[in-house]
Order: structure tokens, then C-alpha cells, then sequence
């Protein structure tokens, strides 16, 4: 019955659709999944009956517990991979049979093979490029039902530095449209100049047909507002369209322009739409920006004519409990505690992003370096993409720039990651062969790579001459140097930092910075964390290639020349458990913001420096042994000083100098209340109290919000946080919280932030870390009312109410 019911619905949609002159369905659900490999599932008759039901986006290798000999190693998550099939029944309508129909697939980890109705369609082995399919000469026609088959081998471990994933990850689309249609990825549209009257722009439109015969059309182009408004008709373009199709260029005057920025992420639509016969049989419609975009060797980055630091994190694609399955709600989420500190830029590392996250950096007012390749012909892993690149390089990455150049977010494209190629002649040859590719589909933008050799004698990626931007991994010590090393250049600091902290641990004393590994015989003060695989929250603990994230700061604030910095990294992420290569250690400790999505402390030295509201944050927690001296710190900004108190007595007055972003004050613990108090010109800025908690009390729940759309893709996310009864956060709290709910909703995974918890993100129990644990309610397709409830030993029930809704 249920497999009636999905046939149904489909042909319901695609009757709908088909009426229309081009769609673009949701092909997420009704599919089926199979862990393991069986060769006949390709077939159309193939018996899937007792294959497990879900919907799209996937990842199949979150759902496991941490695994101690996984052969993706703790680099890469402790997590396994395997091989995996899905298939999807539909019905076509009627009148399906005049459309060009296509499958098109956001991105599938990896080494993806797919079929329909048994016939082969092709493979592509990189996991995070995303690639379509025509479907027309296969499909059959209602009331027969079409199956769609798709392998996933991502068996051979480890293929990756990170967490991967494992799985048809991102979304999936069915795409319909005539036979005189515009070419996947065939509009480009770019500002070519612009004021603040008048805006250039330039489109060009990739047309083809599937019609022999010479075919007479015009083509039409409107500008929308970003209230859905028409503020530009242009002039129609006539033509005859060959066989063969071609490519149309038109240029688009627009007055009195609203740009896009950083603060003002202003977006238009261009529509064009293909008219034959006074008819229109073909339509799409893109999002844009207008604005501009310069380096300058001397002065950096300008937007829109104006000087501005790019204040960037690096991320990679996982979005913590729920894996890689791409959801919008939690990136959401992440980039809007990344904008909430300061942050105006994104390098996604070291791969294309999925197109749905394009759109909100584009929609929230991200800067964007847009990354293709983390290894070249000389691999990082056995069996990393270095066994593809040869034959596939070239298709993926005109791909990705088709895919990605309208997005204004997008400001540089990158062709690699500490490529090793960087120490030998053949960086030469093939960076210049990356960097045409990219030029001949977009001149537009910069083109850049993550280097980390600042010697140019050594540098043959910086060799080629190719490059418009030169960025640096680390080596902040050579940023004064670099405008006499490589004359002429511009430059980024495309990866910084790669400080060490687990959130909510301190280690006394604080004031001196140690290298990971540490040195016991030179720093035997410091045990290290080693026996819980932790590292101290305080900014001062690094690895032997980085720096602390204030130093890794200042050397970028101090040199103009330098456009800006991406953090190592904003958020923790699955896999590369550096400093502990070893289970049970199993996530990044680099994050500003733990896995959970909760900020350590050194995320607000950076929201004091990168924004002007008023900051003062105090730490650590007030907790400790009587009479045990305390390092208390502070970040502040729009303040001249910040005096400390210890149970209303003076600890003193602290100012920062210009060279370090917090001040710090050595005390003596007593139970009570710390409470700092910054001014300016002796009037109060901001005040901040910590106060000692008592014993675990209850458990309060907040939720990021408390209506959802019924959608089946919504999320909400739900802190539980441990306090005593005063309401005050206990900082040693580790109770296990069990999370369930009623009505509508599921729990989607759970988290605390600890990088050596082995239990499975997909567990419904959570040990709380430093008294805080996250769950993520993810919405049904059900309206209605649902209780989330969560139990702990010893501590009252908690209750939270959410709404589902249209």
C-alpha cells in the first residue's frame, strides 16, 4: 500500500509540474537503503521490500558508534564507511513524455554509480562535486514504474583528512524541461561596472535544442528586486537557434543599484525566459548581487570600494550530530553564531560546499573563498582523490565554477590546500592549468590557493604566475616580510590559528603558551589533559605549525597588506583529533565553537575585536579547590580598563596593551562571586558576575526557537543545561540526560562538545560535558503540538514544548 501510495503522489507532482515549461522537484523522499553490496540491485526487478525506508539527505556512517580500529582512522572520524545502495520507485504522468527529464545529485560520498531501470548511467568518484544525469531515453511511462539505483563505495579507508560521511548526503532533484531549453549551470551573470546610479551588468545565456530544424526564438530578461519586483525589462534578443546550440551575450543597464555587502546582503533576480512562436517554452530564474571586489598589495581588501578586513573562519562540511547529511536549519544555526561574533567570511575547507549553503552565505551576508582541491597528483591518503585527479580534475572543476560563479557571496576561488606539488616544478605546470580552467568560465574573480612555503625559491605553485591573490597557511612570523619576498603581490591569510581547546577547561597557570606536543621536560608544569583527552580553554595552548589565536590575530591586524585572515577552524568538526591522534579522541579541538554549536571562550576575544558591541566576557567558572590560586580572565572592548572583584574586594584594575586581547588577574579562590566591570573614561561599560554553584539542582532546557515548519527537513535545537538552584550553571555537571519525545518530531542526534566521547551522535543519551548537552529536534511532515522531556538521576523531569507548523 505504501508503495502505491509514493507512485501516486509522484504522478501527482509530475502532473503538475509538466504543465509548467521547466521544474524542479524535491526527490528527496520515498527512497530505500541498503548497507552492503549486492551487484543485482540495479536492476528493475530487483526485490527491495525489506531495505530500509528514508529520505534524503543521508549519511550513514554517523548512525554508528566511535570505533576504535575504523579504518578511516580517528583522522577521519573513527567512523564507519563501507558500501551502501538506494533505490526510488516513480510513476511519470501523461504528459511526461514530451519533457527532457533529469536527475541531478548535490553531492554523494563517494565513488557514486547510478542506474535507471537497469541502464547505466555513469560514476563519479568525487564526493563533493555535484553532478546530473538524463533520464528521457530510459523512463518509462505511466502507469509503468521507473527505479532509480544508486551505489555508494566509500570502502577504501582512509580516503580523507577529515569526516567525510558516508552516503547520498546532499539533495536530490528531478529536473523537467522542453527541448529548446537553456544548459544546466547556463547562466552567468556579472556586473561589469556600476555607481551609485547605474549598474552595468552583462548575461550570457547557454542555449541549445534537441530539434533539427533551425528554430526562430527570442529571448527575454527581467531584473527582480528583492520584493519579487520587476525594476528592469531588457530589450528581447531574436535569434535562430542551431542544433547545436550557443551562446547568447547581453548587456542590462540598471538604475539607481542596491549593492550587496557584508551588512547589507541586498539580492536580485534575473529571469530569462526562451519565447518561440509567442509562446514560452523554456524559464529560469538566479539569484545575484551587485557589487565589486579589489585587492590591493598595499591596502588589502575592498568591497564596494571600501577598505574591509576580512574576518573569516575556516569550516568543513559536517554539521556535527547529524553528520554530513546537509540541513539547512543547522547550517543556519552555525553561520548565525558565526555572524553573531564578528565573522564576515567562510573558506570551506577543502572542498565545494553544498549549493544550499551558497545561497544563505549569499541570503546572511558571508564572504566566500570557494575551495576545489586538497591534494593534486600527490596524495595525503591511499586513497584519496589523488587516484581520480587525473582523469576527473578537469570535469570538476568547470563544475564547480558553472555551478558556483553567480553566488556574490563567492569573492575567490581556490585551487588547492597545501598542495605538495607547491615543492616541485610541476606546481607550475599544473597551476597554471587550474587557473585557466577557472578564468575561461569566470574572469571575474580571483584566483588563489592555501599555501604555506614563504620562501619563493621553494614556492613553485607562487612560481606560475598565475595566481591573483597569494594565501598563507600559518607562518604568521613572515606576514612583515611577504611584500618584500614576492613584490607586487596580494595577499591572505588563508588559514590561521590552530589553537587547542576543549570548551570548559582550565589549567592553572595560564600565562605562558605551550606547543603541542608538549615538551615535558621543558614544560613540566603541564600535565597536558592527556588522561581525558582534553586541552585548556584558555587561548595558550597551540600546535607546533599554528599559533595562539591572538597572536594568529594580531600578526593579521597588524599588516595592511594582509586582506584578512580564516581561522583553523569556526566550529569543531568530525575527525583530525589533533593533538590525540588516538581513539578515543575522535573530533577537532580547533573549533572557536565546540561540535554542540557552544562557544569556547576565546570566541568572544574574537567578537570583541571584530564588532562593536559592547563585550565582556569573564572565565573561567568559579568552582575550585579553597585557597587555590585562579587565573581569572577577561575580553572586553570600548573600554579603557576592567577591575575585578572577589566578593565586592578590588583584585585591581587590567588594560590591555596593544599587542593582547585580554587582560588576566591571579587570585586566590573563595566561594562566592567574581564580578568584573569595565569603563570607559570612568563611566561603566559592562558588568559581569560568575557565581559559585552549588550541587545540580535541575535541568533547564532553551530552545533556539519554538515554532517549526512540518516540512520533514526543519530543525530545532534544544540546550539542557545542569544548574543548581540558584540557576547558576554547574561546571563539573556530567549527568547522563536521557531526551525523548511525543507528538511530532524526532530527535535527530545528540551532543555535548566533548571531542573523546565515543557514545553515537544518533543516541538519545547524553552525559552533559561542563554541564551543558545539546539535542536536535528534527520536524516530521505532521503538524501539531510535541513534548520534548529529559531525565536525569537525582534531577526533576524538564519539559519543552514545540509547534509544527506549515
Amino acid at each position: 500500500m505504501k508503495k502505491l501510495i509514493v507512485s501516486i503522489l509522484f504522478a501527482a507532482i509530475a502532473g503538475s509540474i509538466n504543465a509548467q515549461v521547466r521544474s524542479s522537484v524535491d526527490f528527496n523522499t520515498g527512497w530505500k537503503f541498503y548497507l552492503g553490496n549486492d551487484s543485482t540491485a540495479k536492476e528493475l526487478t530487483y526485490d527491495d521490500s525489506k531495505w530500509r525506508k528514508l529520505s534524503l539527505p543521508h549519511d550513514w556512517s554517523i548512525e554508528s558508534d566511535f570505533i576504535k580500529d575504523a579504518p578511516a582512522t580517528p583522522e577521519g572520524g573513527s567512523l564507519p564507511g563501507g558500501i551502501g545502495w538506494y533505490r526510488k520507485e516513480f510513476v511519470l504522468s501523461a504528459t511526461a513524455k514530451d519533457k527532457i527529464i533529469s536527475i541531478e545529485f548535490g553531492g554523494v560520498y563517494q565513488n557514486s554509480e547510478v542506474w535507471i531501470n537497469g541502464h547505466y548511467l555513469g560514476k563519479r568518484p568525487n564526493g563533493y562535486i555535484s553532478f546530473s544525469y538524463e533520464l528521457t531515453n530510459y523512463l518509462l511511462q505511466a502507469p509503468q514504474k521507473n527505479i532509480i539505483a544508486v551505489k555508494v563505495d566509500n570502502s577504501q579507508q582512509p580516503n580523507s583528512r577529515w569526516y567525510s560521511g558516508s552516503g547520498i548526503y546532499r539533495d536530490v532533484k528531478l529536473i523537467s524541461h522542453r527541448d529548446i531549453f537553456i544548459e544546466e549551470n547556463g547562466l552567468f551573470i556579472t556586473t561589469k561596472s556600476t555607481n551609485e546610479k547605474k549598474a552595468v551588468l552583462e548575461l550570457t545565456t547557454v542555449l541549445t535544442t534537441r530539434l533539427t530544424a533551425n528554430q526562430p526564438i527570442r529571448i527575454l530578461a527581467s531584473v527582480l528586486n528583492n520584493k519579487g519586483v520587476v525594476v528592469k525589462q531588457a530589450n528581447p534578443v531574436s535569434m535562430n537557434l542551431y542544433f547545436d546550440g550557443g551562446a547568447v551575450v547581453k548587456k542590462i543597464e540598471l538604475d539607481n543599484p542596491v549593492f550587496w555587502s557584508v551588512s547589507n546582503p541586498n539580492l536580485y533576480t534575473i529571469k530569462v525566459q526562451i519565447e518561440k512562436a509567442g509562446k514560452i517554452v523554456d524559464e529560469i530564474s538566479t539569484p545575484f548581487g551587485i557589487r565589486t571586489i579589489h585587492f590591493d598589495k598595499d591596502k588589502g581588501f575592498f568591497l564596494n570600494d571600501k577598505a574591509l578586513k576580512i574576518q573569516g573562519v575556516c569550516m568543513h562540511h559536517d554539521l556535527g550530530a547529524i553528520g554530513a547529511a546537509f540541513n539547512i536549519a543547522a547550517a543556519t544555526r552555525q553561520l548565525k553564531i558565526l555572524k553573531e561574533m564578528g565573522c564576515n567570511a567562510i573558506r570551506f575547507a577543502h572542498n565545494p560546499p553544498a549549493t544550499e549553503m551558497l545561497d544563505l552565505c549569499d541570503q546572511m551576508g558571508f564572504l566566500v573563498i570557494d575551495e576545489a582541491f586538497d591534494m593534486w597528483y600527490k596524495k595525503k591518503n591511499k586513497y584519496d582523490y589523488h587516484k581520480d585527479f587525473k582523469e576527473w580534475h578537469k570535469q570538476d572543476l568547470e563544475d564547480q565554477i558553472k555551478r558556483d560563479r553567480n553566488h556574490p557571496s563567492i569573492i575567490m576561488w581556490s585551487v588547492g590546500n597545501e598542495i605538495r606539488e607547491q615543492f616541485d616544478s610541476t606546481g607550475i605546470t599544473i597551476t597554471r592549468e587550474l587557473v585557466d580552467i577557472v578564468k575561461a568560465l569566470d574572469p571575474t574573480r580571483p584566483v588563489t590557493s592555501a599555501m604555506t612555503e614563504t620562501k619563493p625559491k621553494y614556492n613553485f605553485i607562487a612560481k606560475s604566475n598565475a595566481l591573483d591573490v597569494f594565501g598563507f597557511n600559518y607562518r604568521e612570523y613572515d606576514y612583515d616580510s611577504l611584500p618584500y619576498r614576492f613584490p607586487n603581490q596580494k595577499f591572505i591569510a588563508s588559514e590561521s590559528a590552530s589553537s587547542i581547546a576543549t570548551r570548559g577547561v582550565y589549567y592553572f597557570p595560564s600565562d605562558s603558551i605551550r606547543t603541542w606536543p608538549i615538551d615535558y621536560k621543558h614544560q613540566p608544569d603541564f600535565d597536558g589533559g592527556n588522561a581525558d583527552f582534553t586541552g585548556p580553554a584558555f587561548d595558550n595552548t597551540k600546535a607546533y605549525w599554528g599559533n595562539t589565536h591572538e597572536n594568529s590575530w594580531l600578526a593579521v591586524k597588524r599588516n595592511p597588506h594582509m586582506a584578512g585572515t580564516f581561522i583553523w577552524s569556526g566550529f569543531d568538526y568530525i575527525g583530525e583529533p589533533l593533538p590525540y591522534p588516538k581513539f578515543p579522541a575522535r573530533s577537532s579541538y580547533f573549533g572557536v565553537i565546540d561540535l554542540a554549536g557552544f562557544p569556547k571562550d576565546v570566541y568572544y576575544m574574537y567578537q570583541s575585536e571584530w564588532t562593536k558591541k559592547n563585550v565582556l566576557h569573564l572565565f573561567p567558572h568559579w568552582n575550585w579547590a579553597k585557597g587555590q590560586m585562579v587565573d581569572v580572565w577577561a575580553y572586553y572592548n570600548n573600554a579603557d580598563e576592567v577591575e575585578l572583584f572577589v566578593n565586592g574586594k578590588s583584585a585591581g584594575n587590567r588594560t590591555k596593551p596593544d599587542t593582547v586581547f585580554h587582560v588576566i588577574w591571579r587570585v586566590p579562590f573563595e566561594a562566592g562571586t567574581i564580578k568584573a566591570v569595565s569603563k570607559k573614561n570612568g563611566k561603566i561599560v559592562a558588568t559581569r558576575e560568575i557565581k559559585t554553584a552549588g550541587d545540580a539542582y535541575r535541568i533547564e532546557l532553551k530552545a533556539d526557537k519554538q515554532t517549526a515548519r512540518a516540512n520533514g527537513r526543519d530543525m530545532v535545537f534544544i540546550t539542557a543545561r545542569i544548574v543548581d538552584k540558584a540557576g547558576n550553571t554547574v561546571p563539573e555537571a556530567d549527568n547522563l540526560m536521557e531526551f525523548s519525545i511525543t507528538g511530532n518530531g524526532i530527535i535527530a542526534g545528540t551532543d555535548n562538545g566533548y571531542q573523546a566521547d565515543t557514545v553515537s551522535l544518533k543516541s538519545k543519551k547524553r552525559k552533559a560535558w561542563k554541564g551543558l548537552a545539546l539535542a536536535m529536534v528534527q520536524a516530521t511532515e505532521k503538524k501539531g503540538n510535541s513534548t520534548v522531556t529529559v531525565l536525569a538521576k537525582g534531577l526533576s523531569p524538564a519539559v519543552i514544548r514545540l509547534q509544527f507548523t506549515d
